[in-house]
């Protein structure tokens, strides 16, 4: 007896649900809102055939007496309500299929403006005279370092980034005002006439060279202040300073504008006394 040999199996091909189909049962489902839907349904595809049928003319009912009492309503016609407790699904199954990203990429950049057009057809020059106005524009940079005896230098440069810059340098100058008074052969005193002189830059010997009673060293560039640095042949100093250095015997001092200072200086103990008047800065040089 022959048996019919069977054919190749047949494999049913494997039908994948999209996600949005799942997701809405399943919020449907949490929401017991599932019964709605088929009920929504089954009116949707009901209500034509009903239509249909409802153009014959129903007969009309019995009158009824106005003290007849309505008929009770059957068990079956009740409405039972019950409360939906909608709850929230979980994070991971709603965000199943994205893919997180990282915050501090850069994922969009800035519009490319050159070559566009406007409204009336003409080419955006926006990249051209972007260029020509940083090339046209002129720069100015100082820089200013004070060294240790009151020099400034500032560093000014100015054009365009290409051309070369100059430095200026800046240092303290005072105005000074002396006095000198000596000791006539008799025992009186000469007072000689006050001497201003302006802008004085250091170091500089006062009253001068040939007679160096003190010497000014610069400027404090804290408290802007005068250094004196006072000659070994002062034998006295009178006045309200700030020694500096020296211990027995001081030899620089720190003097406020506009405290006048006395030195006996010499044998012959002639008084210079020393006012600084006030403190300035003024262009040395240019380099």
């Amino acid at each position: 007896m022959n048996f019919l040999k069977s054919g190749p199996e047949l494999k049913m091909p494997e039908l994948k649900v999209p996600t949005f189909l799942v997701d809405l049962y399943w919020d449907l489902r949490e929401r017991h809102l599932l019964p709605l839907v088929a009920l929504a349904i089954v009116a949707i595809v009901a209500v034509p055939f009903l239509l249909s049928g409802g153009s014959k003319e129903e007969p009309a009912a019995p009158a009824t007496s106005l003290g007849a009492a309505p008929s009770p309503e059957s068990d079956g016609s009740k409405l039972t309500v019950v409360e939906a407790k909608p709850g929230l699904r979980d994070y991971r199954k709603r965000l199943r299929d994205d893919k997180p990203t990282d915050p501090f990429v850069q994922r969009y950049t800035s519009p490319m403006l050159a070559g566009t057009k406007l409204g009336n057809g003409e080419e955006s020059s926006t990249s051209t005279s972007t260029t020509s106005t940083s090339t046209s524009t002129s720069t100015s940079t100082t820089v200013t370092k004070a060294s240790g005896n009151g020099k400034t230098t500032e560093a000014t440069t100015e054009g365009s980034g290409a051309s070369p810059g100059h430095l200026t340098i800046y240092v303290p100058a005072i105005d000074v005002k002396i006095v000198r008074t000596s000791t006539t052969a008799g025992g009186g005193k000469d007072r000689g006439e006050p001497e201003v002189r302006h802008r004085v830059i250091p170091p500089k010997a006062l009253p001068g060279e040939k007679t160096q009673v003190v010497t000014y060293m610069g400027i404090n560039p804290t408290t802007k202040a005068p250094y004196f640095l006072i000659s070994d042949a002062v034998d006295s100093v009178f006045g309200e300073a700030k020694c500096l250095s020296g211990t027995s015997v001081c030899q620089l001092i720190e003097v406020e504008p506009g405290m006048p200072m006395t030195y006996v200086y010499g044998p012959d103990s002639v008084r210079y006394k020393i006012t600084v008047l006030k403190v300035e800065p003024v262009v040395a040089g240019h380099t």
